[in-house]
């Protein structure tokens, strides 16, 4: 009996642990090109990463509205690569449209900060986001697993 209140004992204190952590995937800073209607960002992200059960698995940019305007797929952990910048896109926006940057974790949804900026203002981290749609999180492009 001493045994199994041991266990559950030490079982309790792990989960408490485990819950008490708080996992996310922040955005850190966000650079664009300066090519009007065809604007490039560069997003770095902080994650708490420990794998493919844990990772960051997208980036995304939306418009005031909450519309996914595009988004950033990660196809791979990057647990050793802290923080890391990745680039993408090819939008049309005029540089003076108030656009949203989030990070996604893969198991655990968007649980980190939101950048809000225009290209011509630059971004910064948002003190009071909007509260976007769930249904955004099942829109596409979606990963399709992870490599590493």
């Amino acid at each position: 009996m001493k045994k199994l209140l041991l266990i559950v004992a030490l079982v309790a204190t792990n989960v408490t642990f485990i819950l008490s952590k708080n996992i996310e995937a922040n955005i850190l800073k966000v650079t664009t090109t300066k090519s009007e209607n065809s604007y490039t960002f560069s997003v770095r992200v902080k994650s708490d990463e420990t794998g493919c059960k844990q990772y960051c698995n997208w980036w995304e940019i939306l418009d005031e509205k909450g519309r996914l305007l595009y988004r950033r797929i990660l196809f791979h952990s990057h647990p050793t690569e802290q923080p890391f910048t990745r680039s993408g896109g090819s939008l049309k926006l005029d540089k003076n449209q108030k656009v949203y940057i989030r990070a996604h974790m893969n198991n655990l949804g968007y649980v980190g900060n939101v950048f809000e900026g225009t290209v011509s203002s630059g971004f910064k981290e948002s003190k009071n986001p909007p509260k976007f749609s769930t249904i955004i999180e099942k829109q596409k492009p979606l990963p399709d697993g992870c490599a590493f």
